[in-house]
This record gives C-alpha cells, structure tokens and sequence, in this order.
C-alpha cells in the first residue's frame, strides 16, 4: 500500500500516464497507480490525493500547509474514488482539514492537515540535528534524469549506486522525483509532491538487512516550508520496533536544506516485492 511503487507488467513507461483520470465526481485510477503490496493503489499515491483535496479547501495564500496525515485503514482498491473534503476547525492563524476516500461507501482513507497563517521569523537559532545528504541526482549539463528515486546505502538491488556513498545496512538515504502528474491535467503542488514523497518515510525508515517486513499503517508530513523544485530528499532518521509494531522518522528536503519530517506507523507484513534498479531509474 505504501512503500515504492511498483510498474505493472505492461505498462509503456515512455508514456506519461497520469495516476488518475476525472470521471465527473470520482477520480479514476490508471495502472501506473499500482502499489507494491498487491493490487490495490499505491499509498503515496493515496496521501497524493488527499493532499490535493485538502489544499484546495485553502483560498488564503498566507495559509501554509503545515501537518498532514494520512490514515489508511484499508486497500484502496484500483477502482473510481470518491474525495469528501471538509474544514474541521478555522481561527485566524490556523484552519484544519479533513480529506476522505470513499470506495463503494466506505471510508478507505483519511487525511487531517493543518494550514497555519505565515508571519515574522524569531531572531536567534535553535538546535536541529545535522543533515547530509547524496548530491542532487542532476547530470552534468544540468539536466534532471527521469527518475522517480534513487537510493542510497539500502544494500539491496533497489538502488542506483553512487560510488561516494557505501552500500551498507546503516542509514539510508532516497532523493525523488515525482515526474507523472497525480490528477490527468492537473500540475503537482509543492505540498502534493511533499505528501507523495513522505509516504516513503516507512520504507526508508524500516528498511532493514532482510529488506522490508513491515507495512504503513499511518503517515505524518510536518513542513516547516514548501519544498522547492522537482527533487525532494529523504534522510532516515529513526527506527524503533517491537512485537511487530513499527514507528520510524525521516528528514525531508529540497536542494536547499531541510524542510521538515516524515513520521510512519507500521505493523510487520512480509512480502513486499522491491522494484528493479532499471525500474526505479526511468
């Protein structure tokens, strides 16, 4: 449900199919939807959807989106879904929204997001935990590869080695690059790239010497900032589990510095099937 998508058999990747076609209320999902857990959509494609439902309940520019989660209760199953969006709470400093896919009536997934209102910035300087991340996967004529992740120090065929950085068991690193559009027409938004690109904080951060046995239950996006540009990085940060019950955290970025965290619960479920490294290079 969550963790990097899988391309189906047969899909023609040269074409730029978007994850979901419009069908007048329902949103349609295309192959390219997929996830890795079986046959049911993708869950950064899922958090995709409801980020974008949320940001349009938000006609104040000086709003910031600040706090998504993403509950999936469920399979999203590939089938039309239906987005009900409504404000919860509104101040003038803060509005929360709340996101819900229905699938044949019944909630299958659900997002709460905080928007909070822009103002000045304290003086001084608080304590964050340094950061350092691969080199932005951008060739040497300046160009951006089609890709939509590149790993680093997974130790498993999922990535595309960089000879500066170990392939070991320790810390694990992914830049990405969402390059389909979530919705036929419609561009990303930094903060639906951001929400797509978060679900991965389970796989970064659960990824372990016999890859991934745990499943997302539960994705938190925090933003201090929308991240700029095409590329967002994931650095993870922490992994605690016991009995089957995972919690983990990465640090998200943008070529300019971090921007905010990633935070996923998750439950142990063997049987994710990785994509190739030729797969997640296109």
């Amino acid at each position: 449900m969550t963790e990097p998508n899988i391309v189906p058999n047969g899909v023609d990747l040269a074409v730029p199919m978007p994850y979901f076609l419009r069908d007048e209320s329902h949103y349609v999902p295309t192959e390219i939807a997929r996830g890795g857990w079986g046959p049911s959509i993708s869950g950064h494609v899922v958090g995709g959807l409801l980020a974008a439902a949320v940001e349009r309940a938000v006609d104040d520019p000086q709003l910031q989106p600040a706090r998504l989660t993403v509950d999936l209760p469920a399979p999203t199953t590939l089938e039309p879904v239906e987005v009900h969006t409504r404000v919860q709470h509104e101040r003038r400093r803060l509005r929360l929204v709340e996101a819900v896919l229905i699938q044949h009536g019944t909630a299958v997934a659900r997002g709460s997001a905080l928007f909070l209102r822009r103002g000045a910035q304290p003086d001084g300087q608080v304590w964050s935990h340094p950061v350092q991340m691969p080199r932005l996967p951008i060739e040497e004529d300046g160009t951006h590869p089609s890709l939509f992740m590149r790993t680093y120090g997974w130790g498993a065929g999922v990535q595309n080695p960089d000879p500066e950085w170990a392939d070991t068991s320790g810390q694990k690193y992914t830049w990405l690059q969402e390059t389909r559009a979530l919705i036929d027409g419609e561009p990303l938004s930094a903060f639906t790239r951001a929400a797509m690109a978060a679900d991965v904080t389970a796989a970064i951060a659960n990824w372990g010497t016999n890859a991934l046995q745990f499943i997302n239950v539960d994705y938190t996006l925090t933003l201090s900032r929308p991240p700029e540009g095409p590329h967002i990085g994931l650095a993870a940060l922490t992994h605690y589990s016991h009995d089957g019950v995972a919690t983990g955290s990465a640090v998200l970025l943008d070529h300019k510095g971090p921007v905010g965290s990633g935070v996923s619960i998750a439950i142990a479920h063997p049987g994710f099937r990785p994509p190739s490294a030729d797969q997640l290079a296109r």
